[in-house]
């Protein structure tokens, strides 16, 4: 696909996802970068800020399969990943698929989950595959995670393992609406008299694959590569930090600035493109030593340090 043509699809994905998400521009553009980019998202806000619906719009206007799954404390494997049950006419066990096998999958509250459901979903999260008696059972792709986490309700809850937050190509917020953006979501509630919203379909799942597809032709400088090689490298340096970006962070941040340059209809990347993602991408891979932690620091806080100490490459 010519980024032209990917410009002018991105535009229409956003038109369409916006008939249902009044305003909030960045993060409708974040999710959009990640799904286009072959990356799961973790959604971590508090309750009733619209993550449900934000799911359920792109995955509508994608064309693509949605499931959600409320995860709570008395889940198990098999209730997300399907598994053997008995066939009476064929006399012999059979796989069901679970909710798993669908393009878009909505994680409401996935730390409410044990850490052996947690397992399952790294599986498929990583593999793009399931495990069942000994036999993996591919999922079909896309297949895109959007995960949600309140960060408040913390009783009874996983903290998810470092190694499956490592798998979440970014992490973001949604936040409040403006008064304006308030006020235009009770007039459309108004107008459209039921609490149901219809998204158009854009695309579909094959034309998504050829979008994803496309990110691997926009060339990215060496002088920009650099750029996030050493941002990522301050982040392992700064004294706050227990632990840096790994180099799947450099790979995360590549990969979304290449994608944010094709979705704005160019074959190169820009250091725009990189700084736009650069706290969605690294923070939530950034581990923060006891002690600034108990002072308020997070992995934003040391990314963002990161981010002023490089010198930003001259674009030819």
């Amino acid at each position: 696909m010519k980024p032209a043509d990917a410009r002018d699809l991105a535009d229409r994905i956003r038109r369409s996802v916006q008939t249902a998400i009044v305003g909030r521009a960045e993060a409708v553009e974040q999710v959009l970068t990640g799904l286009i980019a072959d990356g799961h998202i973790l959604i971590e806000d508090l309750p009733g800020l619209g993550k449900t619906l934000m799911a359920k719009s792109f995955a509508s206007a994608l064309g693509l399969d949605f499931q959600r799954i409320q995860f709570t404390a008395d889940l198990l494997p098999h209730d997300i990943t399907g598994g053997e049950v008995l066939d009476a006419a064929r006399t012999g066990f059979v796989f069901r698929p679970g909710p798993l096998f669908t393009h878009v999958l909505l994680a409401d509250e996935i730390n409410r989950a044990p850490p052996k459901v947690q397992s399952a979903l790294l599986e498929a999260m990583q593999e793009y595959q399931v495990t069942s008696e000994r036999t993996t059972h591919p999922l079909p792709r896309p297949f895109l995670v959007l995960a949600t986490e309140n960060p408040l309700e913390l009783e009874g809850t996983y903290p998810l393992p470092e190694a499956q937050v490592d798998r979440f190509l970014l992490r973001l917020t949604i936040g409040y609406p403006t008064p304006e953006e308030e006020r235009g979501i009770l007039e459309r509630r108004r107008a459209r008299r039921t609490e149901g919203v219809e998204v158009p379909r854009v695309t579909d799942a094959e034309h998504v694959l050829d979008l994803q597809r496309a990110v691997e032709d926009v060339e990215i400088d060496d002088s920009i590569a650099g750029y996030v090689i050493e941002i990522v490298r301050l982040t392992r340096l700064d004294p706050r930090s227990e632990v840096g970006a790994s180099p799947r962070g450099s790979l995360a941040l590549q990969k979304l600035a290449r994608t944010r340059a094709l979705l704005q209809g160019r074959d190169y990347v820009l250091p725009d493109d990189v700084k736009a993602f650069v706290e969605p991408a690294l923070a939530h891979r950034v581990l923060v030593k006891p002690e600034p932690w108990i002072r308020g620091v997070r992995g934003a806080a040391i990314v963002r340090a990161a981010v002023e100490r490089v010198p930003v490459p001259k674009s030819r």
